[in-house]
């Protein structure tokens, strides 16, 4: 992995390095509504993004660098 780079000047915009650990609360949280409304015998289900917020999660998105240095294209 030494010469490892990435191809897209492309990185989050705060400090976070993943997401992993917000999205697996989400899918959670999402199956266990799920399930629940199955049980009930409810016809409409519930998705994804009426469970979780993605704005709340630990990264706010990405962002563009306009000149990354060698630093900012690593994995």
């Amino acid at each position: 992995m030494a010469r490892s780079r990435k191809k897209s000047p492309i990185t989050g915009i705060t400090n976070a390095k993943t997401e992993k650990s917000n999205k697996r609360k989400a899918n959670r949280k999402f199956r266990r509504v799920a399930k629940v409304q199955i049980k009930k015998g409810d016809t409409r289900l519930v998705s994804i993004k009426e469970v979780s917020d993605v704005w709340s999660f630990d990264k706010d998105g990405k962002q563009f660098l306009q000149n990354p240095t060698k630093k900012d294209l690593r994995k």
